[in-house]
């Protein structure tokens, strides 16, 4: 297409990511009051010295400084689980808008692709909040109950969390990485599988990185998610490039037995 209408095209998509993102905030703004009281629900034992056994006694242990607080807390709750809620669709319009410029063959891809980043992004939701955040929180609060009581700032709380789902998300995205580093030929399969330590160091570092907190506990159960799923993403990518990889093998050992000669 002429270039403006790609910027056409590219309006119109980007009309229907901020649409579809106001629309879904405004709607969750309503029931953002419920959403904060689920977030900070795995870590409900470590706001207050006293027992928390229901859901409805968080209110009275959850604190806000100024005015303004409680609508910003919500607002800003609302905007992010939007921007989640809506994922499949704002994914599916930037995927659509370089849609053509990608081969009958690539096309293919799309779809599968597409599935794959949001139900990997829904799992790495899902397991920062059921196993991640209680550690995280217990290892963060015993560094300051020896010496002082910390106070349940609702929104520092809901920060730290949103931060922790976001980044658990976002790393969970590794193996369409790996996959089609090895789909485009970037790097190898054979590279990429014997380079493993390295791979692990890289993993570990990133894993520090991406953890909001300083907890070698929280450190070490994202590194074993993202080892985990890269050994994962070199087993999907054998069986599915199973051709490619066996003549890239091939090519490589016929390769060696020409330096030997």
């Amino acid at each position: 297409m002429p270039l403006f209408d790609h910027l056409g095209e590219l309006r119109r998509r980007l009309t229907v990511i901020v649409v579809t993102l106001l629309i879904a905030a405004c709607a969750l703004y309503l029931f953002s009051g419920q959403i904060i009281l689920f977030l900070v629900q795995p870590i409900a034992t470590y706001l207050s010295s006293q027992p928390i056994t229901a859901l409805e006694d968080l209110p009275s242990v959850l604190n806000i400084l100024d005015p303004l607080g409680g609508f910003t807390l919500k607002f800003k709750v609302s905007v992010v689980f939007a921007a989640i809620v809506t994922s499949p669709i704002w994914l599916w319009q930037i995927m659509g808008f370089f849609l053509p410029a990608l081969t009958p063959k690539e096309r293919g891809w799309v779809i599968p692709t597409f599935l794959a980043g949001v139900f990997l992004f829904i799992l790495g939701t899902i397991f920062c909040y059921s196993i991640i955040l209680r550690p995280a929180f217990q290892w963060m609060l015993e560094q300051t109950i020896d010496y002082a009581n910390v106070f349940a700032n609702a929104p520092e709380y809901i920060n730290l969390i949103l931060l922790f789902e976001i980044g658990f998300g976002i790393a969970f995205e590794l193996p369409i990485a790996v996959f089609y580093l090895i789909v485009f030929n970037v790097v190898p399969y054979k590279k990429l599988r014997g380079s493993w330590r390295t791979v692990y160091v890289v993993l570990m570092l990133i894993s520090a990185v991406v953890t909001p907190d300083a907890s070698p506990v929280t450190m070490l159960l994202m590194f074993a998610a993202m080892a985990a799923l890269y050994e994962g993403s070199l087993l999907v990518s054998r069986i599915v490039l199973h051709k490619r990889i066996k003549a890239q093998n091939a090519a490589g050992q016929a390769g060696d037995d020409d330096d030997e000669d």
